[in-house]
C-alpha cells in the first residue's frame, strides 16, 4: 500500500517538475523574469499610491497592439427616420474583444419632394435592400477578411476591402450577363429603336448674304437627363468599414480623426470692397417682412419675385449682425442647375414662368456677379448633360467670363470619385473644383487619391455632405484631415447638422491651441481666359502695377507659410 502511493508521489513530482521546466521556458522566451524584476525594483522606488495601477499601466505597455476581432453591421435610421448603415468595430485589446467606436454612413439616395407615393415606396424599397445587403457583407465577409489586421494598417485595409468591392462588381456582371443570355435563348429580344430623325438645319434670314454668320444665338434640342451611375447594391459598407478602421485607428492612437487622416495623406506622395445694405432684413421699407419653410436640407424656402431677393434678406440680416458681406462673410449660390431645366422647353426655368437658355444664363451669372461681388462661387450653374451634346462650350463660356472673379463648382455635375480615379482626369467639366462625397464604395485611400489628384490640378476639392444625414461628425475630421479648401454642410438646422459644426468649431479651438491653424482671408482665383488675363496685366502695367500671375491659396500652402515666418 505505501510502495503503491509512494509511486503515485514520484509520479505526481516528475509531472510538477516538467511543469515547473515548460513554465520557465515559457517566461524566459517572453523575457518576464527580466521585466518582472525591474518593474518591482522601479516601483519600490516610486511607491506609487495605487500599486496595481502602477503595475497594470506598465505591464499594459508590453502588451500586443491592438488587432480587429470583429466588425458587426447594423440597420439604423438617419436624421430622416429613413435606413441606413452603421459599423462598429470590436478589437482585441489584452486578450479580450472591445468596442472601439462605431460610424455611421449616409446613403445615395436622393430625397425627393413632392413625389408620387409609387415612386418613394419603390426608392424606400431599394434603400432598404442597399442597406441590407450592406449589413450582410459586413457580417458575413468582411469581418472574416479583416479580422487579425492591425487597425493601423488603412492602406492593407483598403486594398481588401477594394477587392472585395471587385469581386462584387464582377459577380454582378456575370449574373446580368447570365439573365441576358437566358432571355435571348427565350426568344425575347426587345425591337430596336427608332432613332430620331436629326434636326431641320436653321433657315436662313431673308436678306442675309451668302456665308455670313448669324450672330443670333440658336436655340439647340435638349438631349433629356442622361441616366445616374450605376451603384451597386451594398456598396456602402464599402466606405463605412474604412472609416470606422480609420476612426478605431485615432482612437487607439489617442488622436483626432482629423489628424490620422492628414497623417494618411502626407504619408504618401503628394504632388509637389462692402455692399450697400438695404435694411435689417433684405427688404424695402413697408414691404411684408419675409416668411417661408424650411426643407429637409436646413434651407429657408421662400417664393421671391425677383431674384434678387434671397440675397437682400441675406444683406439684411448681416447688417442686423454687424457682419460685412465681402469682408467677415461670403457666399457660395448652390444654382442647382440640373434642377432647373424645364425639358419640355428645352431652357431653365430660374423664376415661375421665366425661362432663359444657356446663353442667357451665363449673361444672368454675370450680372449676378456684377451687382454682388461677395459671391465667391457657383455650384452646378449649368446642368450636367451640356457637358456632352452641342452646348458645352457654355461652361467654357461662364469659366471665361467669370473664372478670375469667382469659383466656378462642379457638383452633381462632376463624376463620382471611383470615376473620377478610373479616368484620372478631372477636366471635364471646366471649372475651378469639384465637390467630393464619402458614400458607397469610397475609402480613406481613395478620398487621399483624389485630393491628390484635384491638388496637383490647382484646382480646389470641396467635401460636402449627403442629403441622408446622420450625427456621425466624421464628415468634419475628413474636410479637416484631408486638407480640403471648403466644407458644404448644409443649412444650421437639425442635429445631425448642427453636430458637424459643433465639432468644426472644436477643431478650431483644439488648431488655435496646438498653434497650428492657418489662416486663409483672401480668395485668389485663376484665369481660364488667357486673353482677358493679357489684357489685364497690360492694363496694371500701363497703370504702373505690374500684377503677377494669380494662384489658388490651399490650406496647406497657408500653414506651411505661417510655420516659416
Amino acid at each position: 500500500m505505501g510502495e503503491e502511493g509512494g509511486g503515485r508521489s514520484c509520479g505526481t513530482t516528475k509531472e510538477l517538475q516538467k511543469l515547473k521546466q515548460q513554465a520557465m521556458e515559457y517566461y524566459r522566451e517572453n523575457d518576464v523574469p527580466r521585466r518582472l524584476e525591474e518593474l518591482l525594483n522601479s516601483t519600490f522606488y516610486l511607491q506609487p499610491a495605487d500599486v496595481y495601477g502602477h503595475l497594470a499601466n506598465c505591464f499594459s505597455t508590453f502588451a500586443k497592439p491592438p488587432t480587429i476581432h470583429r466588425i458587426v453591421g447594423k440597420n439604423v435610421l438617419d436624421g430622416l427616420g429613413l435606413s441606413t448603415l452603421q459599423v462598429e468595430v470590436f478589437c482585441t485589446i489584452q486578450n479580450f474583444p472591445k468596442s472601439i467606436c462605431s460610424v455611421v454612413i449616409p446613403t445615395h439616395f436622393e430625397v425627393q419632394e413632392n413625389t408620387v407615393p409609387e415612386l418613394v415606396e419603390a426608392q424606400e424599397a431599394e434603400r432598404r435592400l442597399a442597406v441590407s445587403t450592406a449589413v450582410q457583407w459586413v457580417n458575413e465577409t468582411i469581418t472574416e477578411e479583416l479580422r487579425g489586421l492591425a487597425p493601423s494598417s488603412q492602406a492593407e485595409v483598403d486594398c481588401m476591402l477594394r477587392a472585395f468591392f471587385a469581386n462584387k462588381v464582377q459577380e454582378e456582371k456575370e449574373r446580368k450577363a447570365l439573365e441576358k443570355s437566358q432571355e435571348d435563348s427565350a426568344g425575347s429580344v426587345p425591337p430596336s429603336q427608332i432613332l430620331p430623325p436629326p434636326p431641320p438645319p436653321p433657315t436662313k434670314k431673308r436678306g442675309q448674304k451668302p456665308g455670313k454668320k448669324d450672330s443670333v444665338y440658336i436655340e439647340k434640342p435638349v438631349i433629356p437627363a442622361g441616366p445616374a451611375e450605376p451603384v451597386l447594391c451594398g456598396s456602402m459598407a464599402i466606405g463605412a468599414v474604412s472609416l470606422a478602421v480609420a476612426k478605431t485607428s485615432a482612437i487607439l492612437g489617442g488622436i483626432p480623426l482629423y489628424l490620422n487622416i492628414a497623417l494618411l495623406k502626407h504619408n504618401q506622395p503628394t504632388p509637389p470692397k462692402a455692399e450697400n445694405k438695404k435694411g435689417l432684413n433684405g427688404n424695402k421699407r413697408g414691404q411684408q417682412p419675409v416668411t417661408g419653410k424650411m426643407s429637409h436640407l436646413g434651407c429657408l424656402t421662400i417664393n421671391c419675385d425677383v431674384m434678387e431677393q434671397p440675397l437682400l434678406l441675406i444683406q439684411g440680416v448681416c447688417a442686423n449682425l454687424e457682419l460685412e458681406l465681402g469682408t467677415n462673410l461670403h457666399l457660395a449660390i448652390n444654382c442647382a442647375g440640373h434642377e432647373l431645366m424645364d425639358y419640355s422647353k428645352g431652357k431653365y426655368e430660374v423664376l415661375m414662368g421665366t425661362h432663359k437658355n444657356a446663353a442667357e444664363m451665363v449673361d444672368l451669372y454675370v450680372e449676378l456677379i456684377n451687382k454682388y461681388p461677395s459671391i465667391i462661387a457657383l455650384i452646378d450653374p449649368l446642368r450636367k448633360e451640356l457637358l456632352f451634346t452641342q452646348d458645352s462650350e457654355q461652361w467654357d463660356s461662364i469659366c471665361n467670363a467669370l473664372g478670375s472673379r469667382c469659383y466656378v463648382i462642379a457638383g452633381t455635375a462632376s463624376k463620382s470619385i471611383s470615376k473620377l480615379l478610373e479616368h484620372g482626369s478631372i477636366s471635364s467639366p471646366r471649372s475651378h473644383g469639384l465637390i467630393i462625397k464619402h458614400t458607397n464604395q469610397t475609402t480613406m485611400s481613395d478620398l487621399v487619391e483624389i485630393t491628390n489628384l484635384i491638388n496637383s490640378k490647382k484646382h480646389i476639392a470641396i467635401l460636402g455632405s449627403t442629403e441622408g444625414e446622420s450625427s456621425d461628425d466624421s464628415l468634419v475630421d475628413l474636410a479637416v484631415g484631408l486638407g480640403v479648401r471648403f466644407i458644404k454642410l448644409g443649412g444650421l438646422s437639425r442635429g445631425e447638422r448642427v453636430t458637424k459644426y459643433n465639432r468644426l468649431l472644436t477643431i478650431e479651438e483644439e488648431l488655435v491651441q496646438n498653434e497650428t491653424l492657418g489662416f486663409n482671408e483672401e480668395h485668389t482665383f485663376f484665369y481660364f481666359n488667357e486673353d482677358a488675363k493679357k489684357a489685364l496685366e497690360a492694363a496694371a502695367t500701363a497703370a504702373g502695377e505690374l500684377l503677377g500671375p494669380r494662384e489658388p491659396i490651399f490650406p496647406t500652402e497657408v500653414v506651411e507659410e505661417s510655420a516659416r515666418s
